[in-house]
């Protein structure tokens, strides 16, 4: 089975990135049905702070998918969750060119489990979850590039 998924990144300036230093880092992300987000680049990038950043998305992504097949197996394995804090971290490295890659992402869930539940089971399930993480499955997957370079008008 295959599930195909799409967004839509938006960014406009009138002036352009004329300068590095000038232009505004903020657009929107758009996926069908849903609010529209403002995002930006981290601070540290030159982005807003009151907005966020791929950074942010990537380890939320990184988290909610850990911990909806964590949930997804709990309930099949009988042990029952009742709640689930998550608060991850990420190591960026950049290198002196300016490119970097995460090098490391610690997920630290604190899940609450009912009385009755096997608590060495709900340990265990975490490392399955991670198996099964679409995201942490795909950090390393190939990408495709298919830009449409178009001259303006104006």
């Amino acid at each position: 089975m295959q599930h195909t998924y799409t967004s839509h990144i938006a960014w406009h300036s009138a002036s352009g990135t004329t300068d590095y230093r000038a232009y505004s880092r903020d657009h929107e992300l758009r996926c069908a049905q849903k609010p529209v987000l403002d995002v930006s680049a981290d601070p540290a990038f030159l982005g807003s702070a009151e907005r966020h950043n791929p950074e942010d998305f990537f380890l939320a992504s990184l988290s909610s998918c850990h911990m909806l097949w964590y949930l997804h197996l709990c309930a099949d394995s009988g042990v029952v969750v009742l709640s689930y804090d998550d608060h991850p971290t990420g190591t960026l490295v950049l290198e002196p060119s300016g490119a970097g890659e995460f090098t490391a992402v610690r997920l630290a869930p604190r899940v609450e489990i009912r009385a009755d539940s096997d608590a060495s089971r709900a340990f265990e399930l975490h490392e399955r979850a991670h198996g099964y993480c679409f995201i942490a499955r795909s950090v390393r997957c190939t990408i495709e590039l298919a830009p449409d370079i178009v001259k303006s008008e104006a």
